[in-house]
């Protein structure tokens, strides 16, 4: 398995990690949120199902960009081969190795970090689009790319 496929396998299972932990709070609050109405009365019941519903919508919103991001995951192609960093890209920096496709942080993998980031994230806005040997600055920082693969 190459380098691409297994940053890409890597983002799969956080994505798939933090789906099941959101399906797991969305769960756990619906049976709160019947127990609730089966055993409370006035106003604590009611601040007991407003903070509930919260949760609820917080995590649905979860859920959102949980399938954003694996719609994300289907559109990375492992036989294209750029000059320029776009979706699917690992760039190699001065300043560290980054995966271009969806924001999972830190992945690890042959004993080398990179960090996954979105292209819509402000490091990912940076990158895209950038050829080998080009610099930007971030946060005060001048980067230089060192390859692009």
């Amino acid at each position: 398995m190459n380098l691409k496929e297994t940053l890409f396998k890597q983002c799969v299972l956080f994505v798939n990690k933090r789906l099941q932990t959101i399906e797991e709070v969305l769960s756990s609050n619906q049976k709160a949120l019947q127990a609730e109405t089966k055993s409370s009365a006035g106003d604590k019941h009611e601040i007991g199902r407003a903070m509930l519903q919260l949760e609820m919508e917080k995590a649905s919103q979860q859920l959102k960009g949980v399938h954003e991001m694996k719609i994300t995951l289907t559109k990375i192609d492992f036989c294209k081969q750029h000059k320029t960093a776009h979706l699917g890209s690992i760039i190699e920096t001065n300043q560290g190795n980054y995966f271009l496709s969806i924001s999972a942080g830190k992945l690890t993998t042959y004993d080398k970090n990179y960090f996954a980031v979105s292209i819509f994230s402000p490091i990912g806005k940076r990158l895209l689009g950038k050829k080998t040997g080009e610099q930007f600055t971030f946060n005060g920082s001048t980067t230089k790319i060192i390859a692009i693969a």
